[in-house]
């Protein structure tokens, strides 16, 4: 998109907010809105200031200024705003140097790229990730000096068989009975139509939807693969969509690992491979799940450099109340064909080199 098509969509859309938008060291998205009178082109060349201080994980207060840079390719119009608001991600800048900002997420995965690039093992990295949640009808979390408690409920659950609902009409969703029931069972399809819709809107790309393997609402919606900036942009994109839908039908979304004890949590596979020019690198005919010595290779990266990884994938306690056995949790430092309880797992549902993945 250029300065002229981002102009058009101004005007076509009636646009009076730009919201800019960028990612923290901690995966949350952050925004500020300025008024369409103040708003100029050259804030893609020139960039626009704020307190980077006040962002967790980012500057000193006596180095607080930066400078977000909004990248024009990701221009879309905020589907929940009252208001029509267009939406700008940025990268970060600093504002003496002039260089991008280490700590920024969307940097650290350009490099990611560009490296793949120098390597001379591909020239694309592809990634597929299948975030999973929970929507919730209520949440509530008191922590007190003398009292800390939470609760969660779903009009799905299974602990609401017994309850008093004027009437319960019994289509609860069982413990781990939760993949694929049709409904009066699965009660969210609508609502996530409704995320699918708002999704495809904003210019994301979605291969399907569907009920998850837990009671209480567990919830699933798989984007298509695609290169690592975009899909990080579109992941931020995804929660962003979820949460809203979510509020907007009185519910409440979670992404946390193991809301739930004794049934599945929420994971986020991610496949990945690597091409170049056009071609598969990780299918190699013959060998173990047909994969090539560059997909072992870079399997045996994961796996090497598992620990530092999940300091960034599994930071919270809450995350290991998920890998454990039993609940469809990778528990294995290794690698297998189909496996689900490897942390690395080389999906078996097509024989296309094209479909060859980690």
């Amino acid at each position: 998109m250029d300065k002229k098509s981002l102009q058009k969509m101004i005007d076509e859309n009636g646009i009076k907010y730009i919201d800019f938008r960028f990612t923290d060291p901690l995966g949350t998205w952050q925004h500020f809105s300025n008024h369409i009178n103040t708003f100029e082109m050259d804030v893609f060349e020139e960039g626009i200031g704020f307190d980077g201080s006040s962002i967790r994980c980012f500057q000193s207060i006596e180095a607080s200024d930066m400078i977000l840079i909004p990248d024009i390719e990701t221009a879309f119009v905020d589907p929940f705003f009252t208001d029509p608001t267009l939406v700008l991600i940025c990268d970060i800048q600093d504002p003496i140097t002039g260089q991008k900002y280490d700590k920024d997420p969307r940097y650290v995965a350009k490099k990611a790229e560009e490296y793949v690039k120098t390597s001379g093992v591909g020239d694309s990295i592809f990634f597929g990730p299948e975030a999973e949640f929970f929507l919730f009808n209520n949440v509530q979390i008191n922590t007190h000096p003398h009292h800390s408690s939470f609760s969660v409920d779903s009009g799905e659950a299974v602990w609401n068989t017994g309850t008093d609902e004027g009437p319960n009409l019994g289509y609860k969703v069982r413990n781990k009975g939760g993949y694929f029931p049709c409904p009066p069972h699965d009660t969210m399809q609508d609502v996530r139509s409704e995320m699918v819709n708002h999704m495809v809107a904003i210019g994301m790309s979605v291969e399907a939807q569907h009920h998850e393997v837990a009671t209480a609402g567990q919830c699933e919606i798989d984007l298509k693969f695609d290169t690592l900036v975009k899909m990080a942009d579109d992941l931020q994109k995804y929660k962003y969509v979820v949460r809203n839908t979510a509020k907007s039908n009185g519910l409440s979304a979670t992404f946390m690992p193991k809301p739930l004890s004794n049934d599945n949590g929420s994971g986020m596979h991610c496949h990945q491979s690597i091409w170049s020019n056009g071609k598969p690198v990780f299918y190699g005919e013959g060998g173990y799940a047909n994969l090539s010595d560059e997909a072992k290779f870079y399997i045996g990266g994961l796996l090497k450099h598992a620990p530092s990884l999940l300091a960034f994938t599994n930071p919270t306690i809450n995350s290991y109340k998920r890998l454990v056995p039993g609940y469809e949790a990778p528990v294995k430092l290794a690698y297998s064909n189909r496996n689900r309880s490897a942390i690395c797992r080389i999906p078996a549902y097509s024989p296309s080199p094209k479909a060859k993945r980690v």
